[in-house]
């Protein structure tokens, strides 16, 4: 579904990832692992458009967008949810989820956001309630919320559960296993708690350095003999 090619990308001038090759197959999660600095996020934010592409290219269902904006990508179904700032906090529930229905008719909009409120009925109940009074999880909720009202069939990840209790942590993996088994989503995932993505996860890619150093299987890469060294960059 989404293929980076010898994708060298950073900042400006700034070179951060290295000849990257990597696929994300359609309907599976791939998890991609690697301590901190090894430029798992950079890698996300250069396949929405976000980054500076230094050479290689994106391919997105056999299209090149390697020159596409970020809003292009949004209408194509690439939705990206950063760690913070992934929803306006000033608006309530129900505004943020209008906002992300804009574009579509009324009755298209009213069908996604059912569908949205089917897979997070906890906002249900807070849809007169302003986004920055959620707890971290909730605002998790509503920011996936707002990527399937968007039609979203590809959805990026950034460390979906940073700062959150182990029990919200687990409830925001139930839901991703979810949009992968019950809506069929594509699941491209950077998780601070990297055997628990492992363990939900199809495919597996760990930087280091800005390079791949494994490509396989999820649990192919819990079970590697070099796992602790992969995981804190030797």
């Amino acid at each position: 579904m989404l293929r980076a090619k010898n994708l060298s990308a950073g900042y400006k001038e700034l070179h951060i990832l290295f000849d990257i090759n990597a696929k994300v197959e359609k309907g599976r999660i791939t998890t991609i692992a690697g301590p901190n600095g090894s430029g798992k996020s950079t890698f996300l934010k250069s396949l929405f458009g976000l980054a500076t592409i230094h050479s290689g290219k994106v391919v997105y269902k056999g299209r090149d967008i390697t020159p596409t904006p970020p809003h292009d990508r949004t209408k194509m179904g690439i939705a990206y949810l950063p760690q913070v700032e992934n929803v306006f906090t000033n608006l309530t529930v129900e505004e943020n989820l209008k906002i992300a229905g804009y574009t579509l008719e009324n009755g298209e909009y009213e069908d996604r956001r059912e569908l949205a409120l089917s897979v997070f009925p906890e906002l249900e109940k807070r849809l007169k309630q302003k986004a920055g009074t959620l707890s971290g999880g909730e605002r998790q909720f509503l920011a996936i919320a707002t990527a399937l009202i968007r039609k979203a069939e590809l959805l990026m990840l950034d460390e979906p559960t940073a700062m959150l209790s182990p029990k919200f942590a687990n409830n925001i993996f139930n839901k991703i296993l979810d949009l992968k088994d019950k809506l069929g989503l594509t699941i491209l995932l950077v998780e601070q708690n990297i055997k628990k993505a492992l363990e939900i996860s199809d495919d597996a890619y760990m930087l280091a350095s800005g390079r791949v150093v494994f490509e396989g299987k999820a649990e192919e890469l819990l079970e590697h003999e070099k796992f602790g060294e992969f995981c804190i960059g030797v």
